[in-house]
């Protein structure tokens, strides 16, 4: 397996437990289903950090507005 791999694999795994954890244990989103929670730990670093969160927002953001911006002619 290749060090991509792994490292993916790795988030993966990562994600996988952040949302058995916040499904079955979190006092704030236990009562949502395990697929809303699998999508919070798929994206767990912004769940952790939400300064994180925001900064890919921001990034985000730029990347659709030059997007935009250079598409039109």
């Amino acid at each position: 397996m290749s060090l991509k791999g792994k490292i993916i694999s790795g988030y993966l795994v990562i994600g996988l437990i952040y949302a058995l954890y916040s499904w079955l244990f979190s006092t704030y989103y236990s009562h949502a289903g395990f697929f809303y929670n699998l999508g919070r730990g798929l994206m767990w670093p912004a769940a952790m950090f939400p300064a994180f969160g925001a900064f890919i927002g921001g990034i985000l953001l730029v990347i659709i507005a030059c997007a935009f911006a250079l598409n039109r002619r």
